[in-house]
């Protein structure tokens, strides 16, 4: 039982150790997560920012060689899923919630904190505010999730080995991958889930209850609150998982996306078109041409303060949330090839993130810079009203704030649904398909690391688990990178050495 077990048990274990550490002790939770936190920022600031951009030409080069046309699968596999529901899960996984919550407020906080290079509330701030909104949500977060889903996916589903994060260490591990060392990246890889997706669901609960106390006075935008819909939610999302990956995970998220985008549809229209167009196009230019600078600059001179709060953070945040993202990904992708799944979940997920937040943001500054309307004011003390505070200007305002807490709490289930999978399968040596009460515990486990979050310090608490749960995984993804360069060069060099003797 314990030889079976064991990446369960450890990895439980650890987990419901620290939860129970901020539960008992919360101000010493808090003190050693900011020490640890601070540490990693001060020596490993260079690391985070690297990493997503060669991660980013890896994809890209992987894509255009010789090995693209390789499959994830069987030669004579075709796709298990369409091309709607494979972007609509794509989607609801990798940034449903974040988009919602971050789609107005991200804008409004780089143009009232920029750096100091930038002058505050300018044209100027607007402009390096939608030109690091696309960068933070752009290429790169989903170069991270391709690298790692690609890994999964090839060596699973191509190799036939067990869809865990130790298996794509084959090349370099051999069969160690089996002992100690392979039970330990897994362990690292369930510690980096649990703790990113408390940070999305923690971010996720504190936008519901502010749509909440805006729809119903009378619920207050508390504590409790949270608690209370932290529960609720989870008791959704463990329906949905029980349920299944066909009916439930993929019925939510094409439901979602559907609502996702007559959301993003109602503002292009109702909303300052021309401006949002326009501010969508300039901003694509902008993006593109700054594309190198902004990847390989953390601001040492002037700027560093807030290159590690936003850049860093989000570079955490997407290597903490690849484990989760890649093995669901890699799970919902077999029989593409790999030329196919790089460009379609590096190129179509980034372009309605680059429309949302042109539309979102576009409208908020049209509001400030064109009609004198302060939003920047209105949201800067509580974040998580902004997306509320900008629909009040439009017509169907009440209706709106609806539907954007339906869309909250629907990609909080899927996101939560899918992680608890992917926990599960962690913890069962690859199952594709793991035990209900498996799912159940994972489900329990990670709703308690985001209330527990929640209490400890609200958003400041989520950064820097985020950042702290990250670095491990950060060098695992850089060798990740040479196993499967290893691994492709061997297939292709060895299938040609058979048929040229053939």
């Amino acid at each position: 039982m314990w030889l079976k077990n064991r990446v369960f048990i450890i990895s439980f274990l650890l987990v419901v150790s620290l939860i129970g550490f901020g539960i008992v002790w919360p101000e010493a939770f808090s003190h050693y997560t900011t020490l640890i936190h601070d540490a990693i920022l001060s020596h490993f600031s260079w690391g985070y920012q690297i990493a997503p951009f060669s991660f980013l030409v890896f994809s890209l080069v992987l894509a255009f060689s010789k090995y693209g046309h390789i499959k994830l699968g069987k030669d004579h596999e075709r796709p298990q899923y369409g091309y709607f529901g494979w972007f609509s899960m794509l989607f609801a996984a990798g940034m449903g919630i974040g988009l919602i919550f971050w789609g107005v407020a991200e804008p409004l906080n780089h143009f009232s904190h920029p750096p100091p290079f930038i002058q505050e509330q300018s044209g100027e701030a607007a402009q390096f505010a939608m030109r690091h909104c696309f960068f933070h949500w752009g290429l790169h977060p989903w170069a991270v999730y391709v690298l790692m889903s690609l890994c999964i996916a090839y060596f699973c589903f191509r190799r036939g080995m067990p869809p865990l994060i130790s298996s794509c260490f084959y090349p370099l591990l051999g069969e160690k991958i089996y002992g100690v060392v392979g039970y330990g990246i897994d362990i690292l890889a369930v510690f980096a889930v649990v703790f990113g997706i408390a940070t999305s669901l923690g971010l996720g609960t504190m936008q519901i209850s502010s749509g909440l106390a805006e729809v119903v006075p009378m619920v207050p935008d508390t504590t409790i609150t949270w608690l209370i819909i932290i529960a609720v939610v989870t008791v959704l999302f463990m329906i949905s998982t029980l349920v299944g990956l066909d009916r439930g995970i993929q019925v939510l998220s094409k439901a979602n996306l559907l609502l996702a985008g007559l959301l993003l549809l109602f503002m292009v229209a109702v909303g300052p078109t021309t401006y949002i167009l326009n501010v969508l196009t300039s901003t694509t230019g902008d993006y593109l041409s700054s594309l190198l600078r902004m990847s390989l600059t953390t601001h040492p001179f002037e700027g560093y303060e807030w290159t590690q709060k936003w850049t860093l953070f989000y570079w955490a945040s997407w290597i903490a949330w690849s484990p989760f993202v890649g093995l669901f990904v890699a799970s919902i992708s077999r029989g593409r090839t790999i030329r196919e799944f790089v460009l379609g979940a590096l190129l179509i997920p980034s372009t309605l993130t680059f429309f949302w937040f042109a539309a979102f943001g576009g409208a908020a500054f049209h509001l400030q810079l064109e009609q004198g309307v302060d939003i920047a004011a209105a949201t800067i003390g509580d974040i998580s009203t902004a997306l509320f505070y900008l629909v009040d200007h439009y017509p169907l305002a009440g209706i709106l704030t609806v539907v954007a807490i339906v869309l909250l709490t629907v990609f909080f289930v899927t996101s939560a649904d899918s992680a608890t999978l992917v926990l599960a399968m962690l913890t069962s040596r690859g199952e594709l398909r793991p035990s209900n009460l498996r799912k159940v515990v994972w489900g329990v486990v990670q709703s308690s690391a985001a209330a527990i979050l929640l209490l400890a310090g609200g958003l400041e608490a989520l950064r820097k688990m985020a950042i702290s749960s990250a670095l491990p995984f950060t060098l695992i993804m850089f060798l990740l990178c040479i196993n499967l360069w290893k691994a492709v060069r061997y297939e292709y060099e060895h299938e040609r050495q058979e048929t040229t003797t053939g």
